[in-house]
């Protein structure tokens, strides 16, 4: 069994996906870009910015299901350049004040709408 979560603070998918997934106690949350729902405009004026925006759209959907980033189990961020890392790192960082997740940080050539970071997570009810 599964439930569909989405949050309508959160951007609507951009393809045939859900937010979030629901199946027994643990919530799959799909990869967030830095876009701003409440405007429908990508977030492009700093790495920081746009990390702030993709945690939030994390936050509301992870609100939506009743839970809190304590409740992550697993991050998976996606970058365009590795040389972000460190900037990347001290916006999700102040998300994950104690006992953080285990993730994964991985450089791609090219995500959607050619942002500069994407971030899923897992978590657990």
């Amino acid at each position: 069994m599964k439930e569909i979560i989405n949050s309508p603070k959160a951007p609507a998918p951009i393809g045939p996906y859900s937010q979030a997934v629901k199946s027994g106690n643990t919530l799959y949350v799909s990869g967030q870009i830095p876009i701003d729902q409440s405007t429908g405009n990508l977030i492009e004026s700093s790495i920081e910015e746009e990390t702030e925006q993709v945690m939030k759209n994390l936050g509301y959907i992870l609100e939506e299901a009743g839970l809190t980033f304590e409740n992550v189990l697993k991050c998976s961020i996606f970058v365009s350049d590795m040389g972000n890392f460190s900037r990347i790192n001290e916006v999700y960082s102040r998300y994950f004040t104690e006992n953080p997740p285990a993730r994964e940080t991985v450089e791609v050539s090219g995500l959607p709408k050619g942002v500069n970071v994407e971030i899923s997570c897992i978590a657990t009810f």
